[in-house]
């Protein structure tokens, strides 16, 4: 590939009018359209998602990362002030201690809170016991606060997004399973139960990881090079049979298809764990026939940031949307397929009115 560092953020720059982004996401899913990018010879089709099967064959793996967004916004006061606030979970510390971004004026340590559910119904109270960098807060709830967040908490949208959601769980995959992120993995909105089925039916392996989405997803890259940028650590997981899956599909020449940046990056975390750890990449009976894993099972956090020059070890395709500019997920797709292609890509994206961002359009960039 012709990129190479070092980059500034200016160079995944572009200017896209607010009409493009999405507010509200096609009916059914799998209506959206998809671009389909052409890494080989650059070329792009235009396509409806549904026809996704059209470009998989038998042996491969598809691989979706199954977190559920968590209704992590809660609103409520200061005591005794009464001063708003509003806390966004990110991640349990135990059971009544979590670490949130909590805005509102002189949040310091001791700062009592009531947070309640948007009724009025609920109310809990928390306290802040640490003080981190910027809005960072540790906050130590009254009572285990996750059984209580489906009646407390509200589903957090991209800032971005201005149109409430009919139905929060349009904002979810339809394979969601494992509660944990405050955005959902968008790349897979798309599926139907159906289209699945059908995917599946043809041969090609469904395979889960879980990646839970922070709040980092919606920072921008302010390092004058995108070298020095770092990435908030996300908790992530491949269990052994998913590494299995993979490496068999590897073994047989199979392509591995990854459902959006997340899922890539969960991969490619998981194969760097086998570079380290060999011994840990499962081949299961075909041991003999493979020496090595293209990945190894993990559980754990990963702060990977993947720019142009990254060498990818897992996936051979990728199912995407269209990404904000500047963004670590435009500096991912443009290290997959080339920054000026997939700039290029976007530009007609534009042109031919495609819908950008957590609930718009997709791309498949594949060779």
């Amino acid at each position: 590939m012709a990129d190479s560092p070092p980059w500034t953020p200016d160079d995944f720059d572009y200017a896209l009018p607010p009409a493009h982004i999405a507010q509200t996401a096609a009916e059914p899913r799998d209506s959206s359209r998809l671009m389909v990018v052409h890494r080989r010879d650059g070329r792009l089709e235009h396509r409806i998602f549904r026809d996704l099967p059209d470009y998989l064959r038998p042996g491969d793996a598809l691989v979706l990362n199954q977190t559920r967004v968590i209704p992590a916004r809660l609103h409520g006061v200061k005591i005794p002030s009464g001063g708003a606030v509003e806390a966004l979970l990110v991640e349990k510390i135990t059971p009544v201690r979590w670490l949130a971004l909590v805005g509102g004026k002189r949040i310091r340590e001791g700062t009592r809170l009531t947070l309640r559910a948007p009724g009025g119904e609920l109310a809990v109270e928390a306290r802040v016991v640490e003080v981190r960098d910027g809005s960072d807060r540790v906050l130590e709830f009254e009572r285990e606060i996750e059984p209580l967040l489906d009646m407390l908490g509200e589903t957090p949208l991209p800032p971005y997004i201005h149109t409430p959601l009919a139905d929060p769980e349009r904002y979810q995959t339809v394979y969601a399973r494992a509660p944990g992120s405050v955005a959902a993995p968008t790349a897979g909105l798309h599926f139907t139960p159906e289209l699945l089925l059908k995917i599946r039916d043809m041969g090609v392996a469904l395979v889960y990881c879980t990646l839970h989405v922070g709040p980092g997803t919606f920072l921008p890259v302010r390092a004058e090079q995108i070298a020095e940028h770092r990435l908030h650590a996300e908790r992530a997981q491949l269990t052994a049979e998913s590494a299995l899956a993979l490496n068999r599909t590897r073994l047989r020449g199979g392509r591995i298809v990854a459902v959006g940046t997340t899922s890539v990056r969960t991969l490619e975390t998981a194969a760097l764990r086998a570079l380290d750890n060999p011994a840990d990449a499962p081949c299961g009976d075909d041991v003999d026939a493979c020496p090595w894993g293209a990945v190894a099972a993990f559980s754990g956090a990963t702060d990977l940031f993947i720019m142009p020059g990254f060498r990818f070890r897992t996936a051979d395709m990728m199912v995407t949307n269209f990404h904000l500019p500047r963004s670590t997920l435009l500096m991912l797709v443009s290290a997959f397929a080339g920054r000026e292609l997939m700039l290029r890509a976007y530009a007609e994206a534009r042109e031919a009115g495609y819908r950008f961002y957590s609930l718009g359009d997709a791309c498949l960039l594949m060779d």
